[in-house]
């Protein structure tokens, strides 16, 4: 056990949310525990609001919002764009997107001359390139970069023109007001690619015939080979190059069966809108967001609100729903720091952009001032000691085993037992949270609420 309890005093060490370090500017954002939000801004098409909250160690969440020149050089076109790069495995893809694509957009452009559905796809393409090259370069000393990758939503709004490209589950959504009713629709513009959906089954099913196990259903949950929701992504090159999949990548990410050509894909859905003035305005957010509210929610939280702040809004609204389904109040959830904080939600981004009819109808060579901004995860002040995930000790492991078959709370309440001593009286509720903190601790990672296992870094 003394592995486990290392890992608590390393934790005793770990800045509390408040601690974190706070932009003294709003220019770029401003952070406030584990949220980061920019309640209002310009953009080129009107008025823009972007926020973030992180649930992971390490953010994996990456956006940006970028408006002015879409293009190398200055001539234009000029317009908006928007990316939410939802990353799993590590932050390493999600960032390199954040670093790589709008570049390539602009070179394309450039070379084009103007925007369109070629340029767009062509950017994903050498996004997806650049990623490749760097796995490969970074193979022998870190192939578990390998099994890293992001989803990848993006946003152009050029000409009186709306293009949306997606790889993954994040969404756009555009709010259409109609005037008979004075309601405002919500319209989902993006297509998904998630086992969860069917469509997306067949697809896969379609392109590999002779794969029975193309598609698993696993703890309830539809994925692909069993490993992975969506069937689109930038990265996981374990599922696109068989070369990167075997040793030494961790033996949970190798198949079993070599595969001869990729299992994931990196080709976009893109569609194209043209903006009309009974638009106003299009929700860009990550999946953290849409696990918790509906399309209509989202739309009409933004309709009956002030623009200010909407974003940092419909973050909290998701945050609510979340400590609800956990039977806990939303002030304790604020409580739980980065890391733990992932067993009750995901990392979440949202950006919201207006649509102003009479700038979204100018033409794409009038020029408008460049504006770049980044959405931030916590900054954490000097010689903080880094948070550690170390080995479990091969008891913890017997302990897994021995519990597989009984039921949750049982589990936790043992489990909590091992970990932290007697626990005094307490609520079920009570119960969960804090053993849930403590599995954490422990190197102890809850995948479903069907069963508790070790984390690969204890095997």
């Amino acid at each position: 056990m003394l592995s486990g309890f290392m890992n608590f005093l390393r934790a005793c060490f770990r800045p509390r949310s408040d601690r974190y370090v706070h932009s003294s500017s709003d220019a770029g954002g401003r952070q406030d525990g584990l949220l980061w939000y920019k309640d209002t801004g310009q953009h080129f098409n009107g008025e823009f609001s972007m926020a973030v909250v992180q649930a992971n160690n390490l953010l994996e969440d990456q956006s940006q919002l970028e408006s002015g020149c879409l293009s190398s050089h200055e001539c234009g076109p000029y317009g908006t764009f928007v990316g939410v790069y939802d990353g799993h495995g590590g932050p390493e893809t999600s960032r390199y997107i954040n670093d790589h694509l709008f570049q390539h957009l602009k070179r394309f452009t450039s070379e084009q001359q103007t925007m369109s559905v070629d340029v767009i796809r062509k950017a994903y393409q050498a996004t997806e390139e650049g990623f490749l090259s760097l796995v490969t370069r970074q193979w022998p000393m870190n192939p578990q970069i390998a099994a890293v990758g992001s989803c990848c939503l993006v946003g152009v709004i050029c000409g009186g023109t709306l293009y949306v490209a997606n790889l993954g589950d994040s969404r756009a959504v555009l709010g259409r007001a109609v005037k008979a009713t004075g309601e405002v629709l919500a319209i989902q513009l993006s297509a998904e690619h998630n086992a969860c959906i069917e469509s997306v089954r067949q697809e896969l099913q379609s392109l590999h015939p002779d794969d029975s196990q193309i598609v698993v259903l696993k703890h309830n949950v539809w994925r692909v080979k069993g490993l992975i929701q969506i069937s689109k992504s930038i990265g996981d090159v374990y599922l696109k190059k068989a070369e990167f999949n075997r040793e030494p990548l961790y033996p949970k990410f190798r198949l079993r069966e070599p595969f001869k050509k990729p299992i994931l894909s990196a080709d976009p859905s893109i569609t194209v809108h043209q903006l009309q003035p009974h638009d106003q305005f299009v929700i860009f957010a990550s999946d953290g967001l849409w696990e918790h509210l509906s399309n209509q929610e989202a739309v009409d939280i933004v309709q009956n609100h002030s623009r200010s702040g909407i974003a940092r809004r419909l973050v909290k609204t998701a945050l609510q729903e979340a400590a609800k389904k956990r039977e806990m109040r939303y002030s304790d959830l604020k409580k739980i720091d980065r890391g733990v904080r992932r067993h009750f939600h995901d990392d979440i981004t949202v950006i919201v952009v207006f649509l102003n009819s009479n700038l979204v109808s100018k033409a794409s060579s009038v020029k408008g001032p460049n504006l770049s901004v980044r959405g931030g995860g916590v900054t954490l002040p000097p010689r903080t000691l880094a948070p550690c995930a170390m080995p479990l000790p091969k008891a913890m492991q017997a302990f897994d085993s021995l519990m597989y078959t009984v039921t949750l709370d049982w589990k936790l309440i043992l489990a909590f037992c091992i970990c932290v001593g007697t626990p005094k009286k307490r609520t079920r509720k009570e119960y969960k949270v804090e053993v849930i903190t403590s599995l954490h601790l422990a190197g102890v990672e809850l995948v479903s609420e069907e069963q508790l296992h070790v984390s690969s870094q204890g095997s």
